[in-house]
């Protein structure tokens, strides 16, 4: 493959893949379920030493194997075929596809607050409970339109990642700072005045004036679900830096930028993430960020910052935050869903590579299955689903970092994981404490995930067997 990804290239992938939709709008379920300022902050920088140990563990495999498919590579590499194909699955079937859905909806949704009509038009087709609306015919149109835009090199995609990448990093800084600037009335003293005391929206009368309608005070084991389920929130908003180890092969000196572009990447945007949420507790009291229209503490916050143009303002970064972070999942993916195609897991015409050097099939393949579950709806509901599964790869892959240690001392490592064992063993916790917890409180987020993982079995023994037999 030819080396036209630069560091900064790189870096700007796992920026760009990472700042979707979600730094907009988890903070509220966040809050219903934490009500105290302190906990939704610590539940982020938890979240964002997770996601940075993780990166500084993978930074080891990726100078060990500096191939495309990335985590893919590793899991197929150190632990068998059969669980890297169940990897690969699950990234097809739902993590990456459903992603790029959720969030192309996510620009639809935000192009109708500049458009209303978008929002205010009769659905294009109604069964029962399923329909089709315009929002989601625009998410398939941006879907098809980076697809296609990819198919024409690698070039395209790198030039329009590094400018939408850029240009909501700088939104963002905005925000940041007119957050802290332009607000009148600070909501912080109030948001912080509860402490390390924390509270959950049950959605009923307390009858108790030191508490809001709603609010029942939680500790113990409710905390901890608490904790767990506000942690989904932030998880999803953090996942998909590992994308630029996909593009490892296109990379230039691949054995030092990938692990430097996943290091730099994620710590920028997990310090953007928690500077992003004292805003929100700058501006916003906690009613106001628990309660926000349509789920959007953003939008609120937005309004109180810049005034009635808020909406709009924000609408507009959300709108090139998304379309950025839908480039960079499609511009990746699809190298993953080839280079299984090339051990034989995956349809063989998604080997070839265009005339532009860029996998056409298989980036075409990734974005009929996104617009087809964009179209159906339901990749919210998976995308809840597999969370916790993401989370058991992200562990599985760090794990790996300790077993060829053991196992295979030998091997050259040109980039060896900082601190280690630490790094790897406190991701280790970190991850086992919130499946654990997952499991406990929220199973609805957990057993359903493993069943679709599992359903990749059956495929693998065809798949297989019709290798063999050809």
């Amino acid at each position: 493959m030819h080396k036209k990804l630069k560091l900064w290239d790189a870096t700007m992938l796992v920026m760009g893949s990472m700042i979707g939709s979600g730094i907009f709008i988890v903070s509220s379920d966040m809050m219903r379920n934490l009500g105290s300022g302190y906990w939704v902050i610590t539940v982020w920088v938890i979240t964002g030493i997770m996601t940075v140990a993780a990166a500084i563990s993978y930074g080891e495999l990726s100078s060990m194997f500096p191939k495309a498919g990335g985590q893919y590579t590793y899991i197929t590499e150190i632990f068998g075929k059969i669980t890297g194909f169940l990897y690969g699955w699950g990234l097809f079937t739902v993590i990456q596809t459903g992603t790029i859905a959720a969030v192309a909806m996510a620009f639809g949704k935000f192009t109708a607050y500049l458009i209303p009509a978008l929002n205010n038009s009769e659905p294009i087709f109604q069964s029962g409970s399923f329909k089709i609306t315009w929002v989601q015919i625009l998410a398939i149109f941006i879907i098809i339109l980076l697809t296609w835009f990819n198919t024409k090199g690698l070039k395209n995609g790198k030039i329009l990642q590094d400018i939408f990448t850029s240009s909501k990093i700088l939104a963002l800084l905005g925000l940041i700072l007119f957050g802290f600037i332009l607000v009148e009335n600070s909501q912080w003293a109030s948001n912080m005045s509860f402490g390390w005391n924390s509270f959950h929206d049950f959605g009923k009368e307390v009858g108790n004036d030191l508490f809001p309608t709603g609010w029942q005070s939680i500790s113990g084991a409710t905390l901890l679900g608490g904790i767990a389920a506000a942690m989904v929130g932030a998880v999803f908003s953090s996942v998909a830096w590992e994308n630029v180890t996909f593009v490892s092969g296109e990379i230039e000196d691949p054995k030092k930028n990938v692990v430097k572009a996943m290091v730099f990447g994620t710590i920028i945007v997990m310090v953007l993430y928690i500077l992003v949420n004292l805003v929100y507790l700058n501006a916003l009291n906690r009613d106001s960020i628990a309660f926000a229209d349509k789920n959007r503490p953003a939008v609120a916050a937005s309004q109180v910052i810049f005034g009635n143009f808020g909406t709009m303002i924000m609408a507009v970064l959300v709108m090139i935050s998304t379309f950025g972070c839908i480039n960079g999942l499609v511009l990746a993916g699809a190298r993953v869903f080839q280079t299984m195609a090339k051990d034989s897991l995956f349809f063989k015409s998604a080997i070839a590579n265009n005339k532009h050097g860029v996998p056409e099939k298989s980036l075409w393949m990734q974005g009929i299955w996104a617009s087809v579950l964009a179209l159906s709806g339901q990749y919210g509901d998976l995308l809840d689903m597999i969370s916790f599964v993401i989370v058991l790869f992200y562990m599985l892959t760090v794990f790996g970092v300790i077993y060829l240690r053991i196992k295979k001392p030998e091997l050259e490592r040109p980039y060896k994981t900082w601190l280690y064992p630490v790094t790897p063993i406190l991701y280790l916790l970190i991850g086992a404490a919130f499946c654990i917890l997952l499991v406990w409180f929220k199973p609805q987020y957990t057993w359903p995930g493993f069943i679709l993982i599992l359903l990749g079995l059956p495929v693998y023994w065809f798949i297989h067997r019709y290798n063999k037999a050809g």
